[in-house]
């Protein structure tokens, strides 16, 4: 389960993200930058309050004249009892460094490192920071106002440092100017926590005093932990499965449906079974329409909406998997990885391959979900299966 961080810079922001709902306050002072360190009284003040009741954590900074200095901002953050100190690291030998002479601290206290996304992140940070006890790892953008995080790493990149952080045991975070209509093309990828502080604060400005509306609006969109999830982000349902699987739950036999589309989006694929085929990537075309339950809200609220974000990033993280032998893997792979979300009723997929002749090759197929088998699987989930859920056509 995703967990909803809130980055405040008070006690009187704290109370108000908590009753908002979030799951971790996280205090930091937006003045001084990605991770500027609040006065340790604050922090405590804060602490006290929570009395353990919710989670908290803080940050220690990301610019360090040397790696003792680091240590001894996180001695000190650590000594207002938070459950977690977050603290930013540079790329390279200085911040290998860091995390090396962190090591004995992290014994006793939980860190959290953070990869700047637009500063050239160092993946191979992440089984560094594990070998010497680190609890999580994050990414964040260091430069506010210049961009959100899927402005500099894509969702494939995104899978790749989420699915790293796992396979080493670190809790995963993703945060960087966040907006709305980034949570639910994050989900998906299943990071233990998304970090938010802008599209808390009236006006968006992340200087602001946080906005009660705003707060609604994100933890609406974030499924909320008590359905099997744990405060470490283990979940008791793997969404992407679930996705690949086409599972969702059912819907009505009588219902209105709204269409949102991808038309024309031609991207470089590694893809095809023939050698010629291997080692180079070709223009590959996608038109996908997709069918979605009518929204009960008003148009301009993301809690009731499908974008089409999720349909291009879809196609993204699975191009990033490598390549593709058969056109039709890929289209029924991404006609699944659609239909897995809850709104979606049926989608079309169309996809041509460019270069092969003059003229165009591809496949269409068409998935749809199935109303009577889905119904029977929320009852009895033990019986469900992908092949199930969705016909073809």
């Amino acid at each position: 389960m995703t967990l909803m961080l809130a980055s405040v810079a008070n006690s009187l922001e704290a109370d108000a993200v908590w009753e908002g709902g979030a799951d971790i306050v996280d205090l930091k002072d937006p003045a001084k930058g990605a991770l500027g360190a609040l006065d340790t009284s604050i922090v405590a003040e804060v602490v006290r309050a929570a009395a353990k009741r919710r989670l908290v954590s803080a940050t220690a900074g990301d610019s360090f004249a040397s790696a003792q200095a680091a240590v001894d901002a996180v001695a000190r953050m650590a000594s207002t009892g938070v459950d977690y100190v977050k603290l930013g690291f540079a790329s390279g030998t200085s911040g290998a460094d860091c995390i090396r002479a962190l090591g004995g601290l992290a014994k006793e206290v939980k860190l959290i490192g953070v990869l700047f996304a637009d500063r050239e992140p160092d993946l191979d940070a992440l089984r560094l920071m594990a070998g010497q006890g680190f609890a999580g790892a994050m990414l964040d953008t260091a430069t506010k106002g210049l961009g959100r995080l899927l402005d500099y790493m894509d969702v494939a990149a995104l899978v790749e440092f989420v699915d790293q952080c796992r396979e080493v045991g670190l809790i995963s975070g993703l945060a960087g100017s966040l907006e709305a209509p980034d949570v639910p093309r994050l989900l998906p990828l299943q990071p233990n926590y998304l970090g938010f502080r802008g599209a808390l604060c009236h006006g968006r400005l992340r200087g602001a005093s946080i906005d009660a509306a705003s707060v609604s609006m994100i933890r609406d969109l974030i499924p909320r932990r008590g359905d099997g999830g744990t405060v470490s982000g283990e979940a008791s349902v793997d969404w992407r499965l679930l996705m690949a699987r086409g599972q969702a739950a059912p819907v009505e036999r009588a219902i209105e449906t709204d269409r949102v589309f991808v038309h024309d989006l031609i991207m470089p694929c590694s893809i095809g079974a023939y050698d010629f085929e291997r080692g180079v990537k070709q223009n590959v075309r996608f038109n996908i329409d997709v069918d979605v339950k009518r929204a009960q809200r008003h148009s301009d609220d993301m809690r009731d909406i499908f974008s089409y974000d999720l349909v291009v990033d879809a196609i993204k993280i699975l191009l990033g998997r490598g390549h593709v032998e058969l056109i039709e893997t890929l289209a029924r792979d991404l006609a699944d990885s659609v239909l897995g979300h809850p709104q979606v009723v049926r989608v079309c997929v169309r996809i041509e391959k460019l270069d092969v002749i003059c003229g165009m090759v591809g496949v269409e197929i068409k998935r749809e979900r199935a109303m009577e088998s889905g119904a029977v699987d929320q009852l009895f989930p033990s019986l469900g299966g992908g092949a199930g859920n969705t016909r073809s056509h």
